[in-house]
């Protein structure tokens, strides 16, 4: 890079900005790294809660899926002289009824890749496609199925197996929650997979959905799509996935900003206070006073923009990044 692209300024010298700039300008460059692979998920003729009788084609619009048919993950892995051994699955947003795989997909991992980590990009069934038959099970089955994927490939990918995460953004982040707690195996194929284990070892929530019990801080729309098929009071205390965690759930980072309208703060701190009564370590919560439902790479306000440096440090912390 020449010299003279970057003007050195007083401020720059704050060893927490000087990363936050370094931190952004390698987000831009990551732009151009493509995905390397497409893996789907279940075998042919072999996937679980699928009508076989309906007819359904793909729907991509506006960087955006609104019906994904045969679920996948598009891998992007780093260099092999910066691989840091580790994975994570990110989940993008969307209320459970689309996917917004650009901003809260393919960014974060290019992003991740420039810290020399494995990610891979989900995309997973809509509760609402008429090709499920049970509208919640269908993200949580494919969710699992791409960890035990990714944990099948930790040899060829150079990761170590104990070391895959999850990150989910809105309803993405209600997913990789789910991913992270329930305990019951829903994922499983009756083939070699199973064998892998199903849960996260780590979580990074952005503006999560977490509650879904019809209170006044839930997000209705995400609600309504994921309990479709049967919005009893038995799953929407299952779904709000608070009541999920236990002693045994692995350390979570959750970011909010507290002017987010569109999925309250609350969420990410009834989540938070689950962790700290099941004395999780390594837990951590941010709530920014800016930044609305739209916290991510670049373009955050005030102090919602050290979002990707918190991400990174804490990595080190929980001792993924070593």
């Amino acid at each position: 890079m020449h010299s003279s692209f970057i003007k050195p300024t007083c401020n720059m010298r704050h060893p927490l900005l000087t990363k936050s700039i370094l931190a952004a300008l390698l987000a831009v460059f990551s732009l151009l790294l493509p995905a390397q692979e497409t893996l789907y998920l279940w075998p042919e003729g072999n996937m679980p809660n699928h009508k076989e009788n309906v007819a359904l084609q793909d729907s991509f619009a506006r960087e955006r899926a609104f019906i994904v048919t045969q679920p996948y993950v598009d891998v992007f892995l780093p260099s092999k002289a910066e691989n840091k051994h580790a994975a994570v699955l990110i989940i993008p947003g969307g209320g459970y009824v689309k996917l917004a795989y650009e901003i809260s997909g393919y960014a974060l991992a290019k992003w991740f890749n420039t810290m020399g980590i494995t990610a891979c990009v989900l995309f997973h069934r809509l509760p609402n496609q008429p090709d499920i038959e049970t509208s919640y099970l269908a993200p949580i089955q494919d969710a699992q199925r791409a960890l035990r994927l990714m944990r099948a490939h930790a040899a060829e990918w150079d990761i170590d197996p104990t070391k895959v995460g999850v990150m989910g953004s809105s309803a993405g982040g209600h997913l990789a929650a789910c991913a992270a707690t329930i305990r019951e195996d829903w994922g499983f194929c009756r083939d070699s997979l199973d064998a892998q284990p199903y849960r996260a070892d780590f979580s990074i929530l952005v503006s999560p959905v977490i509650d879904m019990s019809g209170s006044n801080f839930e997000n209705k729309g995400s609600h309504k799509a994921l309990l479709a098929s049967d919005d009893s009071e038995e799953w929407q205390r299952y779904f709000s996935i608070q009541n999920q965690v236990s002693d045994n759930t692995p350390p979570a980072i959750l970011f909010h900003a507290q002017d987010d309208n569109t999925v309250p703060s609350i969420n990410s701190l009834l989540y938070y206070k689950a962790l700290r009564e099941h004395q999780i370590k390594g837990a951590s919560l941010h709530i920014f006073p800016e930044g609305a439902h739209s916290i991510s790479l670049r373009d955050n306000p005030g102090s919602a923009a050290l979002f990707p440096l918190l991400t990174e440090m804490w990595l080190h912390d929980i001792h993924v990044l070593e």
